[in-house]
């Protein structure tokens, strides 16, 4: 892949401290958002199926923002999408709090998820040309920082809950904190890229067989992402009957193995290749969530679920980076791409968890998505790492 810069006046560590600030903001707030279901699915007294199809719209908006995304990062660059997509993401969760009704609420996540993929795409172009003024593996450390924020925002969630704050307000405090970080760091992101350098790149190209075996890898590991976020509370409610202050217990542990796994996946990828992490990756997945189902405890499914997060772990850093580094496609668009199929994982995730479970409860949804994770495993051996 080929990236044109302007000149470098800061060293690289600069830009990689800067962009991580922004992997930070996107995962704390997603998790605030994550964690605060349970309160959504009480409020407005939800089944599983019903909690499902309205968790349906965001994973929605994500993909109906996938084209949108990797047009406007390659138009614009990706610094400048960043910095806008940076104030409206977190904006977008007062909307969540605010909501009256399900409607609303459906209405709201499609912006917020809409948000959540402009920010995504901007960021990881952002990573891709980071990554390659290192000229080695920093892809999953930027995600580390995702996950650690994830795990930041869970527990300030739990700190919200036990002291009966309300989901606006908790969201009012992660928006001020989220935008407060953007703007002291956002005159520190690199200035230029490959996608906006390369203005006359076609955008409007077919994904190629690896672009589309990326993308199925990456909808593998996503549709088990998207059970976790969504629900692990619901599952330590209403299959672990977890007392209130446990009850986010899961989501904690997951995030903290996943981000664990990312932070230190670079050296692991480095020293057994990409084939191999991802082949082992769906074998974790499968045996974390299979822990959680076979043995229904406060104690066995925490444990589960820790398995879970670093099989996880290295998947989409993985994937992105190799579709980065494509030499047919521009960065943006070919993230894009990628991300367009695993958001399906997303998108298909949390209303089949919903209509398995009401049909035949939660074990059984869970069942299912383990199964699928391993599909990352059956995949990863077909892919091209030199692309």
């Amino acid at each position: 892949m080929q990236i044109a810069y302007s000149p470098a006046l800061r060293p690289q560590r600069v830009y990689r401290i800067a962009l991580s600030i922004f992997f930070f903001i996107q995962g704390i707030v997603f998790a605030s958002w994550a964690n605060r279901i349970p309160d959504f699915k009480s409020k407005f007294q939800l089944n599983d199926a019903e909690l499902g199809s309205l968790l349906f719209a965001l994973p929605a908006g994500q993909l109906a923002g996938m084209g949108l995304s990797g047009y406007l990062v390659s138009r614009f660059g990706s610094r400048g999408v960043l910095m806008v997509a940076a104030f409206l993401y977190p904006s977008s969760l007062l909307l969540l709090g605010l909501a009256p009704n399900t409607i609303m609420l459906a209405a709201a996540l499609g912006l917020f998820g809409l948000c959540a993929n402009l920010m995504n795409i901007s960021a990881n172009t952002q990573a891709v040309g980071v990554e390659a003024l290192y000229r080695r593996s920093i892809m999953a450390s930027f995600h580390g920082l995702w996950s650690l924020a994830g795990l930041t925002g869970g527990l300030i969630a739990q700190w919200m809950v036990v002291g009966h704050q309300s989901p606006f307000l908790h969201f009012c405090f992660i928006v001020s904190l989220s935008v407060i970080l953007a703007m002291l760091s956002g005159s520190f992101l690199l200035p230029r890229d490959a996608a906006r350098s390369a203005g006359k790149a076609n955008i409007w190209v077919k994904p190629d067989r690896n672009i589309i075996l990326l993308g199925l890898i990456t909808f593998a590991c996503m549709i088990c992402e998207g059970a976790m976020f969504e629900w692990t509370g619901v599952y330590f409610n209403q299959v672990i009957h977890a007392p209130v202050e446990y009850s986010r217990m899961g989501f904690i542990a997951f995030m903290s193995t996943m981000a664990g796994g990312r932070l230190t996946a670079d050296y692991f990828i480095t020293k057994f290749g990409v084939k191999r992490m991802l082949q082992a990756s769906g074998l974790i997945i499968l045996t974390g969530l299979m822990t959680a189902v076979i043995f229904p405890t406060l104690t066995t499914a925490t444990t589960g679920f820790l398995i879970t997060g670093l099989g996880v772990a290295a998947v989409v850093p993985l994937s992105f980076s190799l579709a980065g580094r494509s030499k047919k496609i521009p960065p943006g668009v070919a993230l894009a791409m990628v991300s367009s199929i695993g958001f399906f994982g997303f998108l298909l995730g949390p209303p089949l968890i919903g209509f398995i479970a009401e049909g035949y409860g939660l074990r059984w949804s869970f069942t299912v998505i383990a199964i699928l994770g391993l599909g990352t495993t059956l995949l990863a051996g077909s892919i091209k790492t030199d692309e």
